[in-house]
């Protein structure tokens, strides 16, 4: 369902000033900090559970971006000035070996490397060399929402769009939509269009009418 509410909207592009910080606001103000070069630290690592905003600001950082659950040899990725590596708990044998000499290279250039994990570097199953490097920078834990911090981001993103959501819309929205913030926010937004297009307010019969069309297989589905 989640990919099929994104596909419904046009392409919101996971930004610093997007991102709904609930608890992680020292986080967040470590990373800007960090991505403005205001601290010398080659490395900045992201910790935390799926759902956590952990590749939100990976790709918010403007890095180049490669997730390693999909390219787990890193193949194809270059030396640059700066490098977003997410997942890097699930790195092969080979990939391993090109972040261990990534790092250096972006070290002895002056560069940045920005990673994610579940866990902190020193408890992940990798490259002794490699889990040294990347536990010898920053490293910061991303709280998840909890629902009272999710209810309100998405009351204060309705308010912005003059859509009444009562708070029964709200609830219902958490109790029967995927749980990350940016599919929630998604929903906000296709709502707001819904509404608009059907010329009529948000009620619970609405909701479970948009959340019955996103699950249903596309038209071009194989």
């Amino acid at each position: 369902m989640r990919q099929l509410l994104l596909d419904l909207l046009p392409d919101s592009p996971p930004s610093l000033d997007n991102f709904v910080p609930g608890g992680n606001g020292e986080t967040l103000t470590a990373l800007t900090g960090w991505l403005a070069a205001k601290r010398p630290d080659v490395s900045f690592c992201l910790v935390g559970e799926a759902g956590s905003g952990r590749s939100h600001l990976l790709r918010a950082s403007g890095f180049p971006y490669v997730d390693a659950g999909e390219n787990p040899g890193l193949c194809g990725v270059q030396g640059a000035a700066a490098l977003a590596v997410d997942h890097v708990e699930q790195l092969d044998e080979h990939g391993q070996i090109a972040l261990f000499a990534l790092f250096n290279q972006l070290k002895a250039g002056g560069g940045r490397l920005l990673t994610a994990a579940s866990q902190p570097p020193r408890h992940l199953a990798l490259r002794e060399d490699l889990r040294t490097r990347l536990g010898s920078g920053l490293i910061y834990r991303l709280q998840p929402l909890s629902d009272a911090e999710k209810a309100a981001a998405l009351a204060a993103q309705a308010r912005e769009r003059a859509l009444k959501l009562p708070p029964e819309a709200i609830d219902y929205l958490l109790r029967h939509a995927p749980r990350d913030m940016r599919a929630l926010s998604a929903l906000i937004v296709a709502l707001d269009r819904y509404t608009l297009e059907q010329q009529r307010p948000v009620t619970l019969p609405l909701l479970r009418q948009l959340l019955e069309a996103a699950a249903r297989p596309s038209p071009n589905s194989p």
